[in-house]
């Protein structure tokens, strides 16, 4: 080594929720340490450990420090609060290790909690750490910002993921998309100290492969960090690491989840007095070491955007629960628009809500062993637990926002209830669309002979259409948190008998297969549906046994699906890569634990769908729809559904199927090749906190492949002097994929040659990882999707913000005159 080192040791115990043991033990542990660390502050304090003294102990999330607070007595609350302010104990900023499913409302909450405590005892939170994710929304960094955090340590784990900007150990100033800046260390693993043989029997071989294939405890602990630490040092200045310190996270046990240990600091003291002239260790907090970066002269890189999270895959392994979560999620944006000061729903029971659902958004998705042993008790136990959180959270949301409806007017269950609804806009921009009125049962008899809709503000009729046995469906346009009143009465229906239409090219069969040659064939409502499309005064979709070809926007002329496309769109796209042994848990981890960063295997199978049938369904002044069924290995049953809106450029579609149990790694990938058919097209994804535009608004270094979306996505273009918008909400499904689906060298921003295609899928499942996702995704789903065209929409934030509400959708609340 050429220069004089200090070694910052900042001790901390990995949060995995779930992962080592069942998540109510995982609490009953992290409490443990907490009051294990003050044991050891006490001890060292007092003299009868006194080699202990200096020790520092870093909660790494806040949420272990609440679960403490709740269950620790009056001195221990006490004891705990003097140390933090003291310096002995740190806070982080962050409240748990996340992935990208929280929205920003949902960060607001989480990382306040932190700073609201140190505010209670005087003492500022300025500092936050992560471990083990790989990244996080932009909208991230603002909100620590905007709690006080000005710092944040990121201790990224490179197992199916990968660090920013090309190097570890450096800092940078992360700035936000409104301009302020985070300062930020990208550090090296969470347990690098235990790497380099720093902590008594808790020696790690995990990333360093050596000569001394040890286990975790050891006879000669000192001589296996005497090389690890000179190699390790002289390997930093060999890639000109600029500064005489570097940073060092380590637990106190040699697994997630480790406890605080005391002999640590005794380590150090010996280490010290052998070897402090050339290396000095000590241990300290988050604070501290930011200080020290701090007071050097080397400039600091400033970089902006998004840091996309390679780890927030593992939401398409339990895809139904994550689609419940992203529905509880909204459901409370919902209450948080229409109850904005608290006054029905309280601020406690709002926080009830999001608990669940921030554990159901951490970063575990299960045990350990959960591929090797799938019917491992504790695999099953801890699954459920994840999957209940996603529940419970769907159950209290929809509770309260049952309470503010009942308090805003509608009408619970009661003899001759009147059949007057509600639409109501819970956005906060301009919607226009369908809102579905629904009897019960027992009511469809009251219409037997028809019904018509009326404007309970005009007392006009108006349009309707009939959308299943009990349902009818109006054209709605209101303005944000507005709404609109209709009410059901019967009348006397007759049916046209009008017998055939000259000009329609539809056989006795009634299989209608040929273009009509005269105008005024198929539909009289306004949209034809033959064998090969549907069309309507908008938009004019056309399939073939291959899929979806064509999406032609009838108000431009331009086709919406791209040219050199490698699937039609909402295609099924099947992925699997056979184990070598199909029914051995250590072959199926093995085939896993090969793929780095591309999720598949060099010898994956894939297998494209193909229709097999069309079925036509509803028809009506309002909307058609058709049904068309998709053969694809790896499930018995793949429909789209399409629903054309008859006097809007908009289109629902539903995908609907039956997943195979595989116990292989497989993906499912759904086509989405849309385009605005123009250069100079712009991708907007809806992220946490602030839009992005993914190949652009991005860290170097970072994720290409996949984003963990909120609501959709736009693609947007000049036009005419206007911006023009394809809108495509996808509320059940968080993941698109844009790099290649082929098994290759993986790119990473920055090394884009501007050639890549950038093809556009939703990635809805997998179960590719060998620990922790669950082992197969088979069962049945159904995931929604809405494609509108804007000719007019003024900026990307405008473009997400009609996504949002297209996601979103009207409520319909049946009301009292």
């Amino acid at each position: 080594m050429k220069k004089p080192w200090k070694i910052c040791v900042i001790h901390h115990s990995h949060t995995d929720i779930g992962y080592t043991d069942r998540q109510e033990k995982i609490e009953q542990y992290h409490v443990g340490f907490i009051r294990q660390a003050l044991q050891i502050l006490r001890d060292a304090a007092s003299g009868q450990q006194p080699s202990w003294q200096g020790f520092k102990w870093t909660c790494e999330t806040f949420w272990a420090v609440e679960r403490f607070l709740e269950q620790a007595t009056p001195q221990e609350q006490s004891d705990f609060a003097e140390a933090v302010v003291k310096g002995d104990i740190e806070l982080s900023g962050t409240y748990l290790n996340m992935t990208e499913l929280a929205d920003e409302h949902l960060l607001r909450s989480m990382l306040g909690k932190a700073a609201a405590y140190g505010r209670s005892i005087g003492h500022v939170v300025d500092s936050a750490m992560t471990a083990d994710i790989n990244g996080y929304s932009w909208g991230y960094a603002q909100q620590l910002l905007d709690a006080g955090t000005k710092h944040l340590f990121s201790c990224v784990h490179t197992h199916h993921g990968m660090f920013p900007l090309g190097r570890k150990q450096t800092p940078f100033w992360w700035e936000t998309r409104g301009g302020d800046q985070l300062l930020v260390w990208n550090g090296d693993h969470y347990m690098l100290g235990n790497e380099l043989a720093l902590c008594p029997d808790a020696v790690g071989k995990y990333m360093i492969r050596d000569e001394f294939d040890t286990p975790a405890i050891v006879d000669n602990q000192m001589e296996i960090a005497e090389i690890r630490i000179e190699r390790y040092l002289a390997q930093l200045e060999e890639e000109g690491y600029p500064y005489d310190f570097v940073p060092v996270m380590i637990s106190g046990l040699a697994t997630d989840n480790g406890a605080p240990n005391g002999d640590l600091m005794a380590f150090i003291h010996e280490w010290n007095a052998k070897h402090g002239e050339s290396v000095h260790i000590e241990m300290t907090t988050l604070s501290q070491f930011f200080a020290t970066v701090k007071q050097t002269d080397i400039e600091i890189p400033v970089y902006r955007g998004d840091w996309p999270d390679w780890w927030s895959d593992g939401v398409n392994s339990t895809a139904l629960h994550t689609q419940m979560f992203r529905d509880a999620q909204r459901t409370l944006r919902k209450i948080r628009q229409l109850d904005p000061n608290q006054e029905v729903i309280t601020r406690q029971e709002m926080e009830a809500i999001e608990q669940p659902l921030i554990m159901y958004a951490e970063h575990t998705w299960g045990f350990h062993s959960s591929i090797y042993e799938p019917w491992h008790a504790q695999v099953t136990r801890l699954g459920i637990r994840k999957e209940a959180y996603a529940s419970q959270g769907s159950t209290l949301a929809y509770r309260a926002w049952d309470k503010l409806m009942h308090s805003k007017g509608e009408a619970l269950l009661y003899p001759n209830r009147p059949f007057r609804y509600r639409v109501l806009n819970t956005n906060s921009t301009l919607a226009s669309g369908l809102a579905e009125m629904n009897l019960e049962g027992y009511e469809v008899v009251r219409f037997k002979d028809g019904l018509e809709v009326v404007d309970a503000a005009t007392g006009s009729v108006v349009p309707h259409q009939k959308s299943g046995y009990q349902s009818y469906t109006v054209k709605v346009a209101l303005e944000p948190l507005a709404h609109q009143e209709f009410y059901l009465r019967p009348v006397k229906h007759v049916e046209s008998r009008t017998t055939t239409n000259n000009v329609q090219l539809i056989g006795a069969d009634q299989v209608y297969d040929i273009a009509d040659m005269y105008p005024g064939g198929g539909d009289q409502q306004g949209i034809k549906v033959s064998r090969h499309a549907i069309e309507s005064d908008y938009v004019r979709i056309r399939w073939t046994d291959e899929g979806i070809v064509s999406w032609l926007n009838k108000e431009t002329g331009e086709e919406l699906l791209r040219t050199d496309r490698d699937h039609h769109a909402f295609t099924p796209v099947y992925e699997v890569t056979p184990a070598a042994d199909a029914k051995d848990g250590g072959s199926q981890c093995a085939v896993r634990r090969q793929m780095g960063r591309n999720r598949k295997g060099l010898n994956a199978q894939r297998s494209i769908g193909r229709i097999v049938q069309m079925k036509e369904g509803i028809k009506g002044p309002l909307f058609a729809t058709v049904e068309l069924h998709y053969e694809v290995a790896g499930m018995s049953y793949y429909s789209v559904h399409l629903k054309v809106y008859a006097d809007t450029n908009r289109v629902d579609v539903s995908v609907r199927l039956h997943k195979d149990s595989v116990w292989h790694p497989e993906n499912l990938y759904i086509a989405m090749p849309f385009t605005l058919g123009r250069v100079g097209e712009t991708l907007w994804l809806d992220k946490a906190g602030a839009p992005m535009c993914p190949g652009i608004d991005q860290l170097p270094g970072t994720c290409l492949d996949y984003y963990c979306i909120q609501e959709g996505l736009s693609l947007m273009n000049q036009q005419n002097g206007r911006q023009e918008a394809l809108l495509v909400a996808t509320p059940d499904t968080p993941l698109v994929q844009l790099g290649s689906l082929a098994h290759g060298t993986r790119l990473v921003h920055s090394q884009q040659t501007g050639d890549e295609p950038n093809h556009l899928y939703v990635w809805a499942l997998s179960n590719y990882w060998e620990t922790n996702f669950k082992a197969t995704v088979g069962g049945f789903y159904e995931f929604h999707y809405r494609v509108q065209y804007d000719a007019d929409c003024p900026t990307p934030e405008a473009a997400i913000d009609r996504v949002r509400s297209l996601a979103s959708g009207f409520t319909v609340a049946r009301v009292d005159r």
